[in-house]
């Protein structure tokens, strides 16, 4: 069995930027978890109409077969905002671990305001952080500071990648 892993966090965070730098040093697949939302929620969350966990079911689902599929490991993209949500991808994928990436409310509404061709509404940043059930402290879970160069966050979460000791 590989390494799979979970860039996880608020909208904005720089989980796509941070998950393709550790793919391109890895050579792991990538899986962008946007991808797979439902047209209806993309509609939801362009409206600016937050998701509810039963918007999320089919999506957690979709990915955890994403992850049951490829035991050689893989990089996912994916808020993982609630713990029972992290709770199902790792019942799809033993030892499946976490990248948290930590950012503040200020600074993922600066990052989701500018981006230009995302389905995301800026008026959800709130949602989120309302959502985020911390991870830090559960197993497997490397918390980053989001607001670092994500050259520095690549070395960080390869390094911790390559521990053996890891749970």
């Amino acid at each position: 069995m590989g390494t799979s892993v979970v860039f996880m966090g608020v909208s904005g965070c720089g989980k796509s930027s941070l998950s393709a730098a550790v793919a391109a040093d890895t050579g792991l697949a990538l899986i962008e978890g946007d991808d797979f939302h439902s047209p209806s929620s993309r509609e939801k969350m362009r409206a600016g109409v937050p998701l509810t966990d039963a918007d999320r079911a089919d999506w957690l689902a979709a990915l955890g077969e994403q992850l049951r599929a490829r035991p050689e490991g893989v990089l996912l993209t994916c808020s993982s905002l609630k713990r029972a949500y992290r709770d199902q991808l790792r019942a799809a994928s033993p030892g499946l671990r976490f990248v948290f990436l930590d950012i503040d409310r200020a600074e993922a509404q600066r990052r989701v305001a500018s981006r230009a061709a995302h389905f995301f509404s800026a008026t959800l940043v709130d949602n989120q952080f309302a959502t985020l059930e911390s991870p830090v402290g559960e197993d497997g879970v490397l918390r980053v500071d989001a607001r670092a160069p994500v050259d520095d966050l690549q070395r960080q979460v390869s390094t911790w990648l390559a521990q053996e000791d890891l749970p």
